[in-house]
């Protein structure tokens, strides 16, 4: 039985209906997940302040020590360090990606000198010679259609990664920038602390020698001198504590800025600063543009939606095209590269040595055995988790903007209540030396006055600096001064624009 070769007309539509066949079983294409534009901010009572934080916002707290430390750690921290790595591969990334598409040419240039088996097809004895040797001299041109966008969402895919990486590298930077802050503060506090257990412990140590004397003179029991004694070694474990503490918090401020501590500039004691914590009036519609976390989550959304457009143009055929043009040569001398000198390779350069060759071709995925639908599933799966992390991130920033919020305006209340103590332990005190002035009492009224006074300005300074990290840790919830672009913001998924000014996509079709 023979068959005759199929007509034009048969090749042509059967080259038709299999791109249609492999179209038909490409799945849906996907539409850009609703993500919320807000957070769920209703019913939180809070004073609100006019602005957001500042890119530069601990500069607010009126610091030269603390802008000098900002200005180390944004130099050489290693973990920023380590953030701005991982941005430099992302836009590498890109790079690669866009070099994967459109026109390629390479060049190629061969000599070899190869001996004819003489038990082979073409025996020597046939042909003449046993050695021969041939030259390829050529450049190859291919360009690979991207009919269905397969190449494009790789490559915007990967850019979105790079604006994601970016986005973490800011809020690497802010984490770096309030653990900077929140240390040094912590030592300023230690350090005022510390300048109380000394005075303190001056007091208890007066009073311990009034006892003593009292207990020499018979006038007290010996248990009014056991007592005395138990203040004083309290206030001197208290103020080896802080000590302890300032130390530690020294180490932990160079591992941050990534030097030995005798490499941290000249610190000197000096009063916390004020606070002033508040939210601002648009939080909850702005919130979202200022949080480098969520905006990299959102880039992380974008980027799974466009590697399903890659897996479902895996479904569509390829079409490609291949363009020689070259020189190529075969003789039997030996070429002086191989030791001889007779060899003539002078025919590689003739016009009869020149080789011409196109090559279209065309990709047909017929059978993949699942590959392609299993392929597809997992971006599926990619894109439902980014969209997760996505719904986790603004989740995440309500609660702590909202749990920060109402731990400052706790302490700010703890504040208020502290101070009107300290102010009647003050009033106290003045009472107390009044008397002793005048003889009505002795030193022990004073000098326990006195002890209560600190032991209160101590508590007040422990609250300042539990509300200073409070107030550092807002900053933080709110974005520390971060700002996704507004059209970027604003827009869906589907179109966001690169917050870098040296990349640049296309928008989808």
């Amino acid at each position: 039985m023979t068959f005759a070769p199929p007509r034009p007309r048969a090749a042509l539509a059967l080259a038709v209906l299999l791109p249609l066949a492999g179209c038909a079983l490409a799945p849906p294409k996907l539409a850009p997940p609703a993500l919320r534009d807000d957070v769920p901010l209703a019913g939180l009572s809070v004073p609100t302040r006019a602005g957001w934080p500042a890119t530069d916002w601990w500069r607010g707290y009126g610091d030269a020590q603390l802008d000098e430390l900002m200005a180390m750690a944004l130099r050489q921290s290693p973990d920023l360090a380590q953030a701005q790595s991982r941005v430099r591969t992302a836009e590498q990334s890109v790079k690669l990606a866009a070099a994967q598409a459109g026109l390629s040419i390479n060049g190629n240039a061969q000599l070899s000198r190869q001996r004819i088996s003489e038990h082979g097809l073409m025996p020597p004895k046939l042909l003449g010679f046993t050695w021969y040797n041939q030259a390829d001299l050529g450049v190859q041109f291919q360009y690979d259609f991207d009919w269905w966008g397969k190449k494009r969402a790789a490559i915007e895919s990967a850019l979105d990664q790079a604006h994601a990486a970016e986005a973490q590298r800011s809020a690497a930077a802010l984490t770096i920038q309030n653990a900077v802050a929140d240390t040094y503060f912590g030592w300023l506090a230690d350090e005022a602390r510390l300048a109380l257990a000394r005075q303190s412990l001056a007091v208890q140590r007066r009073l311990l020698s009034i006892a003593g004397l009292r207990v020499r003179q018979g006038v007290d029991l010996p248990d009014t001198l056991q007592e005395a004694r138990s203040r004083v070694i309290a206030v001197e474990q208290a103020q080896t504590a802080l000590e302890s503490s300032a130390q530690i918090r020294t180490v932990a401020l160079a591992a941050l800025l990534g030097v030995a501590p005798a490499q941290l500039p000249a610190l000197a004691p000096r009063p916390l600063p004020a606070i002033s914590s508040a939210l601002p009036a648009d939080a909850k519609l702005d919130l979202i543009a200022r949080r480098p976390d969520i905006a990299a989550s959102r880039w992380q959304v974008e980027a799974a939606l466009r590697q399903t457009d890659v897996a479902r143009a895996q479904f569509y055929p390829d079409f490609s095209i291949t363009a020689l043009a070259g020189l190529s040569s075969t003789n039997q001398g030996t070429p002086a590269l191989f030791g001889g000198g007779s060899g003539d390779l002078g025919n590689l350069f003739s016009a009869g040595s020149r080789v011409f060759a196109l090559t279209p071709a065309l990709h047909l995925p017929i059978f993949e055995g699942g590959r392609l639908k299993a392929a597809y599933g997992i971006s599926r799966a990619q894109l439902d988790d980014a969209v997760a992390q996505y719904n986790a991130a603004v989740f995440h920033a309500t609660r702590e903007v909202a749990s920060q919020a109402l731990a400052a305006e706790q302490l700010a209340t703890n504040r208020r209540q502290q101070a009107q103590q300290v102010g009647a332990d003050e009033r106290l005190v003045a009472s107390a030396q009044a008397r002793l002035q005048r003889g009505v009492r002795d030193a022990r009224e004073s000098l326990a006055a006195k002890a209560q006074l600190l032991q209160q300005q101590d508590q007040a300074i422990a609250l300042h600096a539990q509300a200073l990290t409070t107030d550092l840790a807002l900053v933080k919830a709110l974005g520390g001064g971060y700002r996704m672009p507004a059209d970027a913001a604003d827009a869906t998924p589907s179109s966001p624009t690169s917050p870098s000014k040296n990349a640049s996509r296309s928008p989808r079709p």
